[in-house]
């Protein structure tokens, strides 16, 4: 067996001047001295026979051979902090989960699926159980997950990024929501209000649109479902969040385009009305991801049988079940 001349420190000091862009900020975050830091990495290039940063000042910035390196360190160190867990924790018997999921899962599917995952854990009841939730737009979950800060996303769209390994979950249904007051409910296609009346797509071009920001699953989903009919928003306003964006659709600002998930408690109200539109019914695709190069622990392999297996909680909520007509966005 060959001598290994590398360690984990250094590659962990690697991956904090990489995350950085500078050896003074690194150094903060791993409690080492600057010069210290920029030693560390100048002997990693020299054991590598390799640059692994653009000098730019005193800015370092990843080359090819850095960006190359990167996944496989954060990789090593991902399974180095397992193996550490797991000695430390052995006698307790904790076992812990990062868990990542969007906006929308996170806040309404997330707590429904912890609690069926800790009720059937509970027989065990000398396992302890440590766990850490993030909350965020899919795109910012798909990040963390490849950079092994999480150990699993729950995401409302798929991932493109080649280190992630994305496995189709719920699907979700989305609707188009506006105040029962606003010009938009009321103009309807024909002379009647019934079952059968429609806006129409004018109405939906000139209304103006309450949108979630770029890089939320919602948004993408609601530009690919939306502006092939709509050409663009004549009229928007972008908000960080989907409540911030049924209570401003209540409060008259606007219309709308959310999960039914989101807007069923102000429907139920009546602050809220179903806009019936000529579109076709939207749904979505949901997502697990993990990075391919994670070893599964043993609390991962089981919070992601538990997940497939999720039951929804009501009619409103994401479901397990296939549907043929199917939209795969990404969130």
């Amino acid at each position: 067996m060959d001598v290994l001349r590398l360690t984990l420190r250094q590659l962990q000091i690697f991956a904090a001047v990489a995350r950085s862009g500078s050896t003074t900020a690194a150094s903060a975050d791993i409690a080492l001295s600057q010069s210290a830091t920029s030693s560390a990495v100048n002997e990693l290039e020299r054991l590598l026979s390799l640059r692994l940063f653009d000098r730019a000042g005193k800015r370092l910035l990843l080359n090819d051979n850095g960006r190359a390196l990167l996944p496989r360190a954060l990789a090593l160190l991902d399974g180095a902090a397992d193996i550490e867990h797991m000695a430390r924790d052995a006698s307790a018997q904790t076992q812990s989960l990062r868990i990542g999921a969007s906006t929308t899962l996170g806040n309404y599917v997330l707590p429904a699926l912890l609690g069926q995952f800790l009720a059937a854990s509970q027989a065990d009841s000398a396992t302890a159980w440590r766990s850490r939730i993030s909350i965020g737009n899919t795109e910012a979950i798909c990040d963390a997950v490849a950079a092994f800060e999480l150990d699993i996303g729950l995401i409302e769209g798929p991932s493109n990024q080649a280190s992630l390994a994305v496995t189709p979950w719920l699907q979700d249904e989305l609707v188009i929501v506006a105040s029962p007051g606003s010009e938009l409910v009321g103009r309807v296609q024909g002379a009647g209000r019934g079952e059968n009346a429609r806006v129409p797509l004018k109405a939906l071009r000139d209304t103006l649109w309450l949108l979630r920001e770029a890089g939320s699953g919602t948004r993408e989903v609601t530009d690919q479902l939306l502006l092939p009919h709509l050409h663009s928003y004549r009229r928007s306003i972008e908000l960080g969040s989907s409540e911030a964006i049924k209570h401003a659709a209540a409060e008259g600002l606007g219309a709308a385009c959310l999960s039914q998930s989101v807007v069923r408690d102000l429907m139920a109200a009546g602050r809220l009305s179903q806009v019936r539109t000529t579109l076709p019914r939207m749904l979505r695709q949901c997502y697990l991801v993990v990075h391919r190069d994670k070893q599964p622990t043993a609390a991962l392999q089981a919070f992601m049988a538990q997940a497939q297996a999720l039951q929804p909680a009501g009619p409103d909520t994401p479901t397990g079940k296939p549907r043929s007509n199917e939209l795969k966005s990404r969130e």
